[in-house]
């Protein structure tokens, strides 16, 4: 038994508008950089709803796996479908490393103390936020490695992603897109659609992991709050993105990163 599962509050208080405000508000601020936004979610859950780092990382992993179920169907549409699936290579490459690290980050997250998880999440935090730079402020370039090493790259990036992916109860786009863009030079509107592709499973082996002892709990206890903040989510995220491009990347992406960096720094303060 983890030391999480004896301070977490068995049943969220909050009240239907706040929670589904919460979740919305979440989501316009992922639909606008095109994600989810359970990065920006995971620290609302700990500051704001009082969840313990380990119950809120199951919940932000359940309401990620809902949005990116909404996500995927229009996603799929707004690709074509034989582009997506003609880089299926990609997606297997990436699995072969994601479904492993999945299992092992979920593995380590519910035996972590809590003290130390809250370290690990604000230090993942920080990465997310590098991530985010990174992507939406440069060009990236594919690095043209050669097959023999381009497959073994893949694993080890796969694995690492679903570490930190399996950790924080995200869908692990932020880290993925960027990974697909330079080690298999697919251009990032595909890489968008792929890391879905790829999110879906991955979250699922997490999912099974977290299942086998009593940290799901968790989740019946909170299902109503889930399924609302689900849903603003998913609303937010629509509405997020018909505002894409009305704040200039410029000065979006640098609110977003600080903001992330913030929650690190509370979440490694966090007792």
């Amino acid at each position: 038994m983890t030391a999480d599962r004896n301070l977490v509050p068995l049943r969220s208080t909050h009240s239907a508008p706040m929670v589904f405000g919460a979740g919305a508000a979440i989501g316009v601020l992922g639909g606008m950089i095109g994600l989810g936004g359970a990065e920006f979610r995971l620290p609302l859950l700990i500051s704001l709803f009082g969840f313990a780092a380990l119950s809120a990382v199951i919940l932000n992993k359940a309401m990620s796996l809902v949005v990116v179920l909404v996500a995927l169907p229009a996603r799929l549409a707004a690709v074509p479908a034989a582009e997506v699936a003609a880089r299926w290579p990609v997606a297997v490459n990436l699995l072969a490393g994601s479904l492993v690290g999945a299992w092992a980050g979920a593995s380590w997250a519910v035996r972590m103390r809590s003290g130390t998880l809250y370290k690990v999440l604000a230090a993942l935090m920080v990465l997310m936020a590098a991530a985010l730079a990174v992507t939406h402020t440069t060009t990236l370039d594919t690095l043209t490695l050669p097959l023999w090493a381009q497959v073994p790259c893949g694993v080890v990036a796969g694995f690492g992603i679903g570490v930190a992916a399996a950790i924080m109860g995200v869908a692990g786009g932020e880290l993925l897109i960027p990974t697909i863009v330079l080690l298999f030079g697919v251009n990032i509107k595909t890489a968008g659609s792929l890391s879905l592709l790829v999110s879906l499973p991955t979250m699922l082996v997490a999912f099974a992991r977290y299942s086998r002892d009593g940290s799901f709990a968790v989740l019946g206890a909170n299902l109503r709050f889930i399924m609302i903040m689900a849903a603003g989510s998913v609303a937010g995220a629509v509405l997020g993105g018909f505002l894409l491009g009305v704040v200039p990347d410029l000065v979006l992406i640098p609110v977003l990163a600080i903001i992330l960096l913030i929650s690190a720094v509370k979440l490694a303060r966090h007792c």
